[in-house]
C-alpha cells in the first residue's frame, strides 16, 4: 500500500465544479490519488461520479476549482495533451472505435508512441492479459460482446503505457464472469506499478481492492477513508451494500 505521509498527491481535486446546461452536477469536490494508490470513488447512479471524470481528464470544462496532475495544473487542457504526459481513461460505455480491428484499436491506444518494436510487445502483453481478444484480433470491435470491448477499452488504455489509469464504471453491464475478469485485471494493472483511480458502482468489489475510498453523494464528497475501513462501515453498508 501507498503511503500519502509528505508527499505530493499525483492527483489533487480542489473545490472541483460542474455544470450542465445550468444545472450543478459536481458542488466542489475535493480528494487526491497518491502515486501507487488504488483509490475508489463510490456512489449512486446520479452522483456526479462520471461527470467528475469527464472534467478530469478534460472532456468537460470545469465550473470552479483546480485539478492537479504532477503537481500542475490541467485544468483545461484536452485529453489528447493529457495521454501524453501518463494520464489514460477508460470511459463509462467503452467508447472503442466499432469499425476498427481489435489490432487496429490497439494500435490507436499507442498514437503517441513511436517505438514499433516496443509497441508490437506491448500488443503482446494485452492479448496475454486478454486472450480473448488474440483470438478476435483481426475481428472489428463493434461486433464484439459487451465485455469484450470492456477488455478491448482496457487494453486500448494501457497502450498508452499511462501512470495514472482512470476507470469508469468498468464492470457496468456485464455478466459475473466478465465482472470477475474485470477486477482481475484491475487488481493486476495495479500490482504492476500503475496508479489507479476507479469510479465504480458495485461499491463492494471496488472497496475490497482500493488502499482508500470516497464516496460521492449529490455532487459532492461526503465520506473517505481507507477501503478496507469503509467496506465495514455500517453506513456505507446500508447505503451502497444493501445491508
Amino acid at each position: 500500500m501507498a503511503s500519502s505521509d509528505n508527499k505530493t498527491p499525483m492527483l489533487k481535486v480542489s473545490g472541483l465544479k460542474v455544470s450542465y446546461g445550468g444545472i450543478q452536477a459536481v458542488k466542489g469536490v475535493d480528494f487526491e490519488v497518491f502515486e501507487g494508490e488504488l483509490v475508489s470513488l463510490i456512489g449512486s447512479n446520479g452522483a456526479g461520479k462520471t461527470t467528475t471524470m469527464k472534467a478530469i481528464t478534460g472532456t468537460l470544462p470545469p465550473a470552479g476549482g483546480d485539478i492537479q496532475y504532477l503537481g500542475r495544473s490541467i485544468k483545461g487542457r484536452g485529453a489528447w495533451d493529457l495521454v501524453k504526459e501518463g494520464l489514460a481513461m477508460v470511459p463509462e460505455g467503452r467508447g472503442v472505435f466499432t469499425r476498427m480491428t481489435i489490432t487496429e484499436n490497439l494500435q490507436m491506444g499507442a498514437y503517441i508512441r513511436k517505438d514499433v518494436a516496443a509497441i508490437k510487445d506491448d500488443i503482446e502483453k494485452v492479448f496475454n492479459i486478454f486472450p480473448r481478444l488474440r483470438e478476435r484480433k483481426d475481428q472489428l470491435a463493434g461486433t464484439m460482446s459487451g465485455g469484450e470491448q470492456q477488455m478491448l477499452a482496457m487494453g486500448r488504455a494501457l497502450m498508452s503505457r499511462p501512470k495514472l489509469l482512470l476507470l469508469d464504471e468498468p464492470s457496468m453491464g456485464l455478466s459475473p464472469i466478465m465482472v470477475d475478469k474485470v477486477f482481475e485485471v484491475v487488481r493486476d494493472v495495479y500490482a504492476q506499478g500503475v496508479t489507479v483511480l476507479l469510479v465504480e458502482q458495485n461499491a463492494s468489489r471496488a472497496l475490497a481492492l482500493a488502499n482508500r475510498g470516497y464516496v460521492m453523494e449529490s455532487g459532492l464528497v461526503t465520506m473517505s477513508g481507507k477501503g478496507q475501513d469503509m467496506l465495514n462501515d455500517p453506513k456505507v453498508r446500508a447505503a451502497y451494500l444493501g445491508e
